[in-house]
């Protein structure tokens, strides 16, 4: 119980998100299960896990979060084709929550980035992105989509008025 107090303190005393109300909240997570290994700063929440802080919503069927002594350095989401992992959070410069989707989710905190591989899609605003893989820049609001190398899955921009 005290290795869970501990990852919940650290997760909330390192997370930088794009509202600024987010970052006062308390994190919660759910899961059917949890591996916390304090030696290296691996957790890994398998079975319908979920992360909430303010605004932000993360899930996948399993999240593992790396943290060091500064607090959390990254979040991976790990989904499957037919259930993939979600990003969902509001922005204080967009009218519309950010919703992403993708078979691999990775967070770096840190840095600010969402990078999503395998079926990536992000709605931003009114404007959707569809590709192979897609990095998002949470800090200066940009995007970038990649189809796939084989050249099936091509790039798909969609704007709405």
């Amino acid at each position: 119980m005290n290795k869970l107090i501990l990852l919940t303190t650290l997760l909330f005393s390192t997370f930088v998100f794009a509202l600024s109300e987010d970052v006062k909240q308390s994190i919660e997570i759910e899961a059917d299960s949890v591996m916390v290994d304090e030696v290296t700063g691996y957790n890994e929440f398998i079975g319908n896990a979920e992360v909430k802080q303010g605004s932000l919503v993360m899930t996948a069927e399993i999240i593992q979060v790396q943290t060091n002594t500064d607090g959390v350095e990254t979040m991976v989401a790990k989904g499957t084709p037919e259930q993939p992992a979600k990003y969902i959070q509001s922005q204080e410069n967009q009218a519309r929550f950010i919703e992403a989707t993708a078979t691999l989710i990775t967070y770096d905190v840190n840095e600010g980035m969402i990078f999503l591989v395998g079926d990536a899609f992000l709605v931003q605003g009114f404007d959707s992105f569809s590709g192979d893989s897609l990095t998002y820049d949470i800090n200066n609001d940009k995007v970038l989509v990649k189809g796939s190398e084989d050249g099936t899955k091509r790039v798909k921009f969609k704007i709405d008025l």
